[in-house]
């Protein structure tokens, strides 16, 4: 088991730390949380100052009486609307709408994907986290679990991946010099039988909280299952939503490809060309990237890596003021001729983090910049409880080039975890290793990436694209 210390036991160096890491990776440990939800339905605003607003609550009215797939495509069509709404006016319209109004949570659904803050906390009568049998929280928040299980792929075809969140999130739990619970790591084998037999394991061992799994299809074997005895935060979206007591977090390509669209909108782009590569994970970026534009008023036109001559898309009627690439970066710097050849090298760009893969030469890559890409804030600032990304890197393998990602996404599992009962009541986010964290009314944790970008050739945070 790995000790535990007093809240005043002093904080390690970082250098201690990750050695300790390393060591750990293969011990058990335990951690505890609990998580109870509620639904009920509230008195939607009957007017309001705002076109998009009015139809909205309409449709919130008109859902109430919905299920399943009928209640799931109005609610997209509300999330629709409201996206169409600039910063300024989504704000004061959710402001507006009087306690336990059940629009005011698709409004800050909204408002936390945009990565601004809310008027109030959400509406927790529809989604409460009560972290109730855990020790008093600590003045910011903190209140870890007290018993936790962490199902991870630690063998099969997963296990590569696995490795680096595994040290990420052991990294935090050992940057944390205050109350630590004990966790132990249980084994999933990258399938959906063993996630599901580890964690039936783990709760017969009397784990209150449980981290993971990974994989997709993993997750959705679990919350397929409805109600579960423990609740879990799982590290990937599945294809249902979280189930009651339920939360997931992810670094899912869908998210990069909203993220890009709410980008490129928030600067005025309503035409944009999107240019692919044709493998999964690009797919579903792109995919996800025309439809949050398609939300918020804009027109998105597609063509693939392969495309010689992009000139027809710029002579299109209404131009194109915008550009996504969702592509390796060694595939964006051939397409980066064809664009100005176009005539669209002047217009804004934007990528999935797919960007840096296939760089790392400053002389090669000086034609990447100004093109705009989701970063982790830990490489461009300090994260309390981490070495600098730096120093990290030095020190271990796993955190390092395109591992690093995956370390921060475990260094953020840990902070979500011990944060959980604080980010339910917040009207802001936490600050982790892979961005602004919060999470939304349905149990998804939301994360607004820091955004980089390549000045000769070099990776640096893009200057106020971060709205913290």
């Amino acid at each position: 088991m790995i000790p535990t210390t007093s809240p005043t036991a002093p904080r390690r160096p970082a250098a201690w730390l990750l050695a300790a890491m390393l060591q750990g990776a293969v011990l058990v440990t335990a951690l505890a949380g609990c998580t109870t939800i509620e639904r009920t339905t509230g008195t939607p605003s009957t007017q309001s100052r705002n076109a998009q607003v009015a139809q909205a609550a309409d449709l919130v009215r008109q859902g109430a009486a919905l299920t399943g797939a009928e209640r799931a495509a109005n609610d997209q069509q509300i999330d629709a609307l409201l996206s169409q709404l600039d910063d300024a006016t989504l704000q004061r319209e959710a402001q507006a709408l009087p306690a336990g109004d059940p629009l005011y949570n698709h409004a800050a659904r909204v408002l936390l994907r945009r990565g601004l803050p809310l008027p109030r906390p959400l509406d927790r009568t529809a989604w409460n986290f009560n972290a109730g049998n855990r020790p008093p929280a600590e003045g910011d928040g903190y209140r870890p679990p007290v018993k936790l299980a962490v199902l991870l792929p630690l063998s099969g075809s997963l296990s590569a991946a696995a490795a680096p969140v595994r040290d990420g999130f052991l990294a935090g739990y050992y940057g944390e010099s205050r109350r630590r619970p004990e966790v132990v790591f249980y084994d999933t084998a990258g399938t959906a039988s063993g996630a599901v037999a580890a964690y039936d394991k783990a709760a017969a061992e009397g784990n209150d909280f449980v981290v993971g799994p990974l994989g997709r299809d993993e997750v959705s074997t679990l919350f397929q299952r409805g109600t579960l005895p423990v609740s879990m935060l799982a590290l990937n979206r599945g294809n249902v939503a979280p189930p009651p007591g339920q939360a997931a977090f992810s670094l899912s390509p869908e998210d990069e490809g909203a993220a890009a669209a709410d980008f490129l909108a928030e600067r005025g782009a309503k035409r944009v060309l999107v240019i692919a590569a044709d493998d999964d994970s690009q797919r579903r970026a792109s995919a996800a990237f025309r439809a949050r534009l398609a939300e918020r008023g804009g027109v998105a036109e597609t063509t693939s890596d392969t495309t010689v001559d992009l000139a027809p898309f710029a002579a299109k009627e209404g131009g194109i003021d915008g550009v996504f690439l969702a592509t390796r970066g060694s595939t964006a710097r051939a397409l980066m001729p064809r664009l100005a050849l176009a005539g669209l090298a002047g217009k804004p760009r934007v990528a999935t983090s797919h960007l840096l893969s296939g760089t790392g030469k400053a002389a090669d890559d000086r034609i990447l910049d100004g093109i705009a890409f989701p970063a982790e804030s830990w490489t461009s600032r300090s994260v309390r409880g981490l070495p600098t990304a730096g120093t990290a890197a030095g020190m271990l393998p796993n955190a390092k080039g395109g591992a690093a990602r995956l370390f921060a996404f475990g260094f953020d599992a840990w902070l979500i975890t011990a944060y959980l009962e604080h980010l339910a009541g917040a009207t802001d986010g936490l600050q982790g290793a892979t961005g602004v964290l919060s999470i939304d009314g349905q149990g998804y944790v939301q994360r607004t990436p820091a955004w980089s970008t390549f000045s000769a050739g070099t990776q640096v945070p893009l200057a106020d694209a971060d709205r913290r």
